[in-house]
C-alpha cells in the first residue's frame, strides 16, 4: 500500500518527494518474472548507491572529528586585528584528526603523523588552519609532495605499501629528517587523538589594528595529560588489527559521555624584521623554532563538546584549506604554504564539488556576496543580481588599492632554488638535537627498535643510505642501529 502524499509521509519517498510504493520488492512481471526498467524507485536506490562514495582524501583519507567552542581567554591584540583573538570572543568551530598515508579503510593507529584540520567559523568568515601533531613537516617545497605521497602508498606492480620505498625517498631527501625522527619516536603512535598536541606547523603572518606585522607559529596543547601519552608498537598492531577505528571511537564515545577534550592554544611570536636574521629560516616547514628564543604565548582555549550527527555529510565532506584567512592574518613566504594555498582547495573541487563550500559544514556563518556563479550543485543561487563588476545596479563590489596590511613580497629575480642557507639550516641538526636533547635514554631506545623493524626488508643500496641518514642525525643511534640490522640480517 502506497504512503499518504499528506505532507507527512507514514513511509518513505523518492529523492523527489513522491511516496515510494516499496522498499523491498522490485517490480517484476509476475512474482517470478524479470525486473522492469520503469521501476523507478529501484532504479534511483541503484543508481544513488553506485554514487554514494566521493573520491578519498589522497593524503588524510582515514580521520574523524567533532565540533566545538573556541575561546581566546588572553589578549593579543597587540598582535592582531582578527575578531576571533579578542579577549572573550567564543567561535564555533570543527577539529578533523587524520592518518597521513593511509587509505580511508586503513587502521587508524598506524604508526604516521596525525592530522589536525580546524575550521573556524568566525564572524568575519571561515579560517581554516590545517596542521598535525607534529610543529615539522618531510619538506619544504610543494614540488616535491605527490613524489612523496606516491613514495608512502603503493607499489605499481604489487599494490603493496613498501619500506623501500619510503626509506629511498626519505634517504634522498634529507630535508625529512626533522620530521621522520619525530614519526619513528613515540610521537609517531599517539595514544589517543585526546592526548595529543596540534600544530599549525607554517609560519603565518598576523597583522594588528595599527597595520604591524609579525610572524607566529600556532601550539595546541592537550589539556587530558602533562606529557605526550602514547601507545607501544606491538599494542598498535594489535589494536590495528582488533579495532581500526580505535581512535574514532575514543573520540566519539569520550564526548557522548560528556568528557569533552579541550586544548590551549598558545603562539610563538616573531617580529617582522628578525625573521630576516634568525639563525634558522623561519619559513621552513622542516624547522622549529626555538622556545628559549620565542616563549609561547598563551590565546585561549579549544573545547569539543559536539559530535556529528552525520558522519558523511559533517565529516568526509568537511572541507579545509590554509587558503581561508580572515582580516588580521595572512601567509608567509612559507613555499609548502604557497603550494597548499591553491593544491588543498583545488582538491576539494574535485572532491566534492565546484560548490562545496555551499555545504552546510563548510558554508560561513556570514553572508557571502561573491561573484563566481553557476557551476554544478549551484544551490545558494544570487537570483537575477549582476554577474559582473563594475555595474551600474547596486550590487556592490570590493576595490581596494594600494598596499595590503599582510604583504610580505618583494622583487627579485625568478629562481627555481632551494633556500638560502643560515647559518644552523643543516637538515640534521634539529632532528639531532631532538635525538641528544629532547629524547631521553628509554626514548632514544624505542627510537632505535623502531626504526630497526621498519628497516626490515629494505633492499640495498637504500638500507646502507638509510642507515648513513641516521648516524647523519645522531653517530650513536645511527651506529646502533646499524648493528641491530646487521645482526638481524646474519641470523
Amino acid at each position: 500500500m502506497a504512503a499518504e502524499n499528506n505532507g507527512h509521509h507514514t513511509g518513505s519517498t523518492t529523492q523527489a518527494g513522491i511516496p515510494a510504493v516499496s522498499d523491498r520488492n522490485s517490480l517484476t512481471v509476475g512474482a517470478d518474472g524479470p525486473i522492469v526498467l520503469h521501476d523507478h524507485h529501484l532504479v534511483e536506490t541503484l543508481q544513488h548507491f553506485n554514487r554514494m562514495n566521493v573520491p578519498e582524501r589522497r593524503p588524510h583519507a582515514k580521520g574523524a572529528g567533532a565540533f566545538g567552542e573556541f575561546e581566546t581567554t588572553e589578549d593579543v591584540s597587540q598582535y592582531t586585528k582578527a575578531a576571533l583573538f579578542q579577549k572573550g570572543v567564543k567561535t564555533e568551530t570543527l577539529l578533523r584528526f587524520s592518518t597521513v598515508a593511509g587509505e580511508l579503510g586503513s587502521p587508524d593507529t598506524w604508526r604516521d603523523v596525525r592530522g589536525f584540520a580546524l575550521k573556524f567559523y568566525t564572524t568575519e568568515g571561515n579560517f581554516d588552519l590545517v596542521g598535525n601533531n607534529t610543529p615539522v613537516f618531510f619538506l619544504r617545497d610543494p614540488m616535491k609532495f605527490p613524489h612523496f605521497i606516491r613514495s608512502q602508498k603503493r607499489l605499481p606492480d604489487s599494490g603493496l605499501r613498501d619500506g623501500t620505498m619510503q626509506w629511498d625517498f626519505w634517504t634522498q631527501n634529507p630535508e625529512s629528517a626533522h620530521q621522520v625522527t619525530y614519526i619513528m619516536g613515540d610521537r609517531g603512535l599517539p595514544k589517543t587523538w585526546r592526548e595529543m598536541n596540534g600544530y599549525g606547523s607554517h609560519t603565518y603572518m598576523w597583522v594588528n589594528e595599527a597595520g604591524e606585522k609579525f610572524w607566529v607559529k600556532y601550539h595546541f596543547i592537550n589539556k587530558q595529560s602533562d606529557k605526550f601519552e602514547t601507545i607501544d608498537g606491538a599494542e598498535a598492531e594489535r589494536l590495528a588489527g582488533a579495532d581500526a577505528e580505535f581512535h574514532r571511537r575514543d573520540l566519539f564515545n569520550a564526548i557522548k559521555e560528556g568528557n569533552f577534550p579541550q586544548w590551549d592554544l598558545y603562539i610563538q611570536v616573531m617580529p617582522y624584521e628578525e625573521a630576516k636574521t634568525y639563525r634558522y629560516n623561519p619559513f621552513d616547514l622542516t624547522k622549529t623554532w626555538s622556545k628559549k628564543d620565542y616563549p609561547r604565548i598563551k590565546v585561549g582555549t579549544l573545547t569539543l563538546n559536539r559530535n556529528p550527527e552525520n558522519f558523511f555529510a559533517e565529516i568526509e565532506q568537511a572541507a579545509f584549506s590554509p587558503a581561508n584567512m580572515v582580516p588580521g592574518m595572512g601567509m608567509s613566504p612559507d613555499k609548502m604554504l604557497l603550494g597548499r594555498n591553491f593544491a588543498y582547495a583545488d582538491a576539494q573541487r574535485y572532491r566534492i564539488g565546484t560548490n562545496f563550500q555551499q555545504l552546510p559544514v563548510n558554508r560561513p556563518k556570514v553572508p557571502v556576496h561573491s561573484y563566481n556563479f553557476e557551476g554544478n550543485m549551484w544551490y545558494e543561487h544570487s537570483g537575477a543580481r549582476s554577474y559582473y563588476v563594475p555595474n551600474s545596479f547596486g550590487d556592490s563590489w570590493s576595490d581596494e588599492t594600494g598596499p595590503v596590511d599582510n604583504s610580505f613580497e618583494s622583487d627579485g629575480d625568478l629562481v627555481r632554488s632551494s633556500y638560502t642557507l643560515r647559518e644552523d639550516d643543516g637538515d640534521f641538526v634539529q632532528p639531532g638535537i631532538l635525538v641528544r636533547e629532547v629524547m631521553d635514554d628509554e626514548q632514544r631506545a624505542r627510537l632505535v627498535q623502531t626504526v630497526t623493524g621498519a628497516l626490515e626488508g629494505v633492499i640495498e643500496p637504500v638500507l646502507s643510505n638509510a642507515i648513513q641518514y641516521w648516524k647523519n642525525i645522531d653517530e650513536n643511534v645511527g651506529s646502533q642501529i646499524e648493528s641491530n640490522v646487521r645482526a638481524k640480517a646474519t641470523v
